[in-house]
C-alpha cells in the first residue's frame, strides 16, 4: 500500500525545522571561526570546552533563553562569552552589558580581552564594535567640587560610615597605604593635578591610588550630584561615561552596579537586551550587600550635622531622636529580631524617621533651606539632602508595615569603628534577592551567567533559585520585587523563566593532577580554633610538601593559631593574612616555593598561583555560615516553614560554593600537581558530605594519610 501523503502543514513544519537547523549550524560555524581568530591573536590553541561554551552563548542570545554555564579553570571563559556577545551586539544591534565581581577581572576584560576581540573580529563584522566602561558615580572626580562647588566634607563621623549600598573600601586605599600614607593635603593636591590632565576622571586610572578620605574630597555620590543645575555638566566625567555607555555595543560594569539596579534603580544602567554576568556565583551576595542598610548614632549624628552646616536648617528634633535611639541601643542584645524590632527600639527608629522626614521638607529649595544659591551653598544643600534621605529611607524600611516587614531581616551588631570606639548598629537586609534579580535584571532580556562554580552538588538548581530562575516549594521566597524608596518594579513575570544549565568542563585532568584527601581519622571540629590533632596533621602535611601550602581557614582565630604553631614547628616561611597587604602576601607566596600562606575568606577566591609554589591546599573545616548569620538563618527558617530543608537549601549550598572555590585554588595550569586536604571528617562521614564533595573539582579521592604523605613527598622532590 502506498504511504499516505504528508499534509501541507507537516511539510511546512519539516521545512521550517530544516531551515532552523541550517541557521543554527551556520551560526555555530561562524562563532567557531570567530573564536579561532580571537584565540589565534593570543597565540593560544583550540579548547573544546571554550568552543562549546561560545556556541551555547550564541544559541542563548538567538533564542532568548537564559543560560547558566559552568566553565572550569583553564577554559578561557572570557573569550567564550565575549566572542558571541560582540558578534550578537553588532549583528542584532542589541546592547550587551558585561558585569564582573572583581576589579582584577574587570580590568582584564576591559583592557585586554575585549579590545583583543574587537580588533580580531572587526574585519569579520559589519562595523567595529563600540566599547564602554560604567561604574558608580563616586568612582569619578567631580569637576564642580574641585572648583569649590561643595563645602568641605564633614571631618567627623563621615569617614567612619560605609558608602551607600555597603560598598567595600576601594582597593586603591590599600595601595595608598602601601606608599606610606601621604598626608591628606598632599594626596588632595596630587588629585587636583591629576584631574587637570585625566580624560576619564576614573579613580582606577590614578596611580598610585589615594585613601577613601582623600578621594571623598573630589567626588560626590549620585544623590549629591546637582544634575542639570551643575555649571560643569557638559564636562562631567560620570555623565560622559554614561553617554558613552548609551552609544556602546558592549558595556563593562560590576556587580555593585547590578546591585543598585536590582534594588530599584534600573536607570543606572543603559538600556540593554543582553546581560552577561561573570563570576555569577557572587551575584546574589553582592545584591544582598547593596540592599543592606544600617542605622546607628554616628549615622544619625552625621545627617544632623550636614543638615545644620550645609543645609542651613536646625536639626534639633533629629539630634534628640538620635540620642534617644542611642539610649535604647545600649541595652539591646546582638542578634536577629525574627519578629521585628522590639517595641522600644521600633518607637525610637520611628522617631528618627519622622524627624528625618521633617528635615527633608525643610531642605527643599522652595522651603528656603539652602535656597537655590549658586556655588558651595547649593552643593552643601545636596549633600545634606543625600544624608538625610538615606537615613529616612533606612528608618522607613525598619518600621515598615507588617506585610513589608516580613520581607526584611533586622538585626543588631556591635563593632569597632575606625577610631576604635564600639558602636551599636541596627541593620536591615532583604530576606530574599532572587525576586529582585528576576524582575529587575533578567526579565525582558537574555541573561548569561557564568563561573567556574555554578553547579553545586552536581546540579544548577541552587544557583538558578538564587537568581529567581527556578521556583520550587523548598526555594527561598521570591519577594520582594523592589525595596522601599526605589523606583516602581516592573510586573513580575508569571511562571519560571526558561533557562538551561551547561557544564563545559575544564581542560585539566583533575583525577590525574590532584588528590582530595579527607582526614577521616580526625575528630569533628569543635568550638576551639584548632585542635592538637589538627595541628599535628597540618605539620605532617606541610612537612611532606616542603611548604608550598595555601591554608584556607574558617576564622581568623584558626588561621592565626595554625600559623603561630607552624612557625614554631617548621623551618619554612609562614605568612599570615594581615601581616601585609593581601596582593603583597600572595606575590611573596608565589615567588618563594617553600613559603606558606594562611588566611581566611579573602584567600578562598581569586588567588591564582600556578606552578610549584602551591601544591598543597589546606581546608580546616567545612565552611558553613555562622549559625548566627542573620540573613542566612532567616532564609533557612523560611525554607523550613515551607516544608523544605533549610540547612541544605542555605547552609550546605553556601558551604558547597566555598569548598568549590577553595579547592579550585590548587590546579591553575596543565602542569600543576598537588593535594587538597580537608581536615574535617564530616566531608566523608556526614549525610551531606557527598553533596559537598560533588561540588568540588573531580580530584582522585582518598582518606589514606600515608598515600597522601608519600604523594606530597614525591612532588616536593620532583
Amino acid at each position: 500500500m502506498p504511504a499516505a501523503p504528508e499534509s501541507s502543514d507537516e511539510t511546512a513544519r519539516a521545512a521550517s525545522e530544516t531551515d532552523e537547523r541550517g541557521r543554527d549550524q551556520e551560526r555555530d560555524r561562524q562563532v567557531d571561526e570567530l573564536l579561532d581568530v580571537a584565540v589565534g591573536v593570543l597565540g593560544g590553541g583550540r579548547r573544546e570546552g571554550q568552543h562549546l561554551m561560545a556556541r551555547a552563548v550564541a544559541a542563548s542570545l538567538a533564542t532568548g533563553e537564559h543560560l547558566l554555564v559552568q566553565a572550569g579553570t583553564g577554559t578561557g571563559k572570557s573569550l567564550g562569552y565575549l566572542v558571541p556577545a560582540v558578534r550578537h551586539a553588532v549583528h542584532a544591534d542589541e546592547r550587551v552589558v558585561v558585569s564582573t565581581a572583581t576589579l582584577a577581572l574587570q580590568r582584564q576584560v576591559l583592557t585586554r580581552d575585549l579590545p583583543l576581540v574587537a580588533d580580531a573580529l572587526e574585519p569579520h563584522l559589519p562595523r567595529r564594535p563600540r566599547i564602554a566602561l560604567l561604574k558608580g558615580w563616586h568612582n569619578y572626580t567631580c569637576l564642580h567640587k574641585l572648583e569649590g562647588g561643595y563645602p568641605e566634607d564633614d571631618q567627623g563621623a563621615l569617614f567612619d560610615l560605609p558608602e551607600r549600598g555597603g560598598a567595600a573600601e576601594h582597593p586603591a586605599t590599600s595601595a595608598a597605604a602601601g606608599e606610606g600614607r601621604e598626608a591628606l593635603g598632599a594626596q588632595v593636591v596630587r588629585l587636583r593635578e591629576w584631574a587637570a590632565t585625566t580624560e576619564t576622571g576614573d579613580r582606577d586610572d590614578l596611580v598610585p591610588g589615594v585613601t577613601d578620605r582623600a578621594w571623598r574630597q573630589v567626588s560626590v555620590t549620585s544623590l549629591e550630584c546637582m544634575g542639570s543645575h551643575c555649571p560643569r555638566l557638559e564636562e562631567c566625567f560620570p555623565e560622559r561615561a554614561r553617554a558613552l555607555a548609551r552609544e556602546a555595543d558592549v558595556v563593562v560594569t560590576n556587580h555593585a552596579m547590578l546591585g543598585i539596579a536590582a534594588s530599584g534603580s534600573p536607570h543606572v544602567l543603559p538600556e540593554h537586551q543582553v546581560l552577561v554576568v561573570d563570576e555569577a556565583h557572587e551575584l546574589a551576595d553582592r545584591v544582598t550587600a547593596q540592599a543592606t542598610a544600617e542605622i546607628s548614632l554616628p549615622v544619625v549624628q552625621h545627617a544632623a550635622r550636614v543638615a545644620r552646616r550645609h543645609g542651613g536648617v536646625p536639626p534639633t528634633d533629629l539630634e534628640a531622636a538620635g540620642e534617644a535611639l542611642a539610649g535604647v541601643l545600649v541595652a539591646l542584645p546582638e542578634g536577629r529580631f525574627p519578629d521585628g524590632l522590639p517595641p522600644a527600639v521600633f518607637d525610637a527608629v520611628a522617631t528618627v524617621r519622622d524627624a528625618a522626614r521633617t528635615l527633608l521638607s525643610l531642605l527643599r529649595p522652595e522651603a528656603g533651606g539652602g535656597g537655590t544659591a549658586p556655588g558651595a551653598a547649593e552643593g552643601g544643600r545636596k549633600m545634606a539632602q543625600s544624608a538625610v534621605l538615606t537615613l529616612f529611607e533606612t528608618a522607613e524600611r525598619m518600621t515598615a508595615e507588617p506585610e513589608d516587614a516580613a520581607r526584611t531581616v533586622l538585626w543588631c551588631a556591635r563593632g569597632e569603628d575606625r577610631s576604635g570606639a564600639i558602636t551599636t548598629r541596627l541593620h536591615a537586609a532583604p530576606l530574599a534577592v532572587n525576586g529582585l534579580i528576576r524582575t529587575q535584571l533578567l526579565a525582558g532580556r537574555t541573561g548569561v551567567l557564568t563561573s567556574a562554580t555554578l553547579a553545586l552538588g552536581g546540579t544548577f538548581e541552587p544557583t538558578a533559585r538564587s537568581v529567581g530562575l527556578e521556583l520550587r516549594p523548598d526555594a527561598e521566597p521570591v519577594g520582594p520585587t523592589t525595596v522601599p524608596g526605589a523606583d516602581p518594579a516592573p510586573a513580575a513575570p508569571q511562571g519560571p523563566l526558561r533557562w538551561t544549565g551547561l557544564d563545559v568542563g575544564s581542560p585539566f585532568d583533575y583525577p590525574r593532577q590532584g588528590i582530595c584527601y579527607v582526614a577521616r581519622r580526625l575528630p569533628p571540629p569543635g568550638r576551639e580554633p584548632a585542635t592538637d590533632a589538627q595541628l599535628d596533621e597540618i605539620e605532617a602535611l606541610v612537612r611532606a610538601s616542603g611548604g608550598a601550602t595555601l591554608g584556607l581557614f574558617s576564622s581568623r582565630r584558626a588561621a592565626t593559631a595554625a600559623a603561630e604553631a607552624m612557625r614554631e614547628r617548621l623551618d619554612v616561611p609562614v605568612l599570615l593574612q594581615g601581616d601585609d597587604q593581601l596582593p603583597t602576601l600572595v606575590a611573596r607566596f608565589a615567588a618563594d616555593e617553600p613559603t606558606c600562606l594562611f588566611g581566611t575568606l579573602a584567600l578562598w577566591q581569586g588567588v591564582d598561583v600556578p606552578g610549584r609554589s602551591c601544591r598543597l591546599v589546606l581546608i580546616d573545616r567545612i565552611p558553613f555560615p555562622r549559625p548566627d548569620d542573620p540573613v542566612r538563618s532567616a532564609r533557612a527558617d523560611v525554607v523550613a516553614r515551607a516544608g523544605g530543608n533549610g540547612f541544605m537549601a542555605v547552609s550546605a549550598t553556601h558551604a558547597a560554593l566555598l569548598l568549590a572555590q577553595g579547592a579550585g585554588r590548587l590546579i591553575r595550569g596543565p602542569q600543576d600537581r598537588g593535594v587538597v586536604a580537608v581536615l574535617d571528617p564530616r566531608l566523608a562521614t556526614a549525610r551531606y558530605g557527598e553533596y559537598l564533595a560533588r561540588s568540588m573539582p573531580p580530584f582522585w579521592r582518598t582518606d589514606d594519610r600515608d598515600v597522601v604523605i608519600a604523594a606530597l613527598s614525591r612532588l616536593r622532590d620532583a
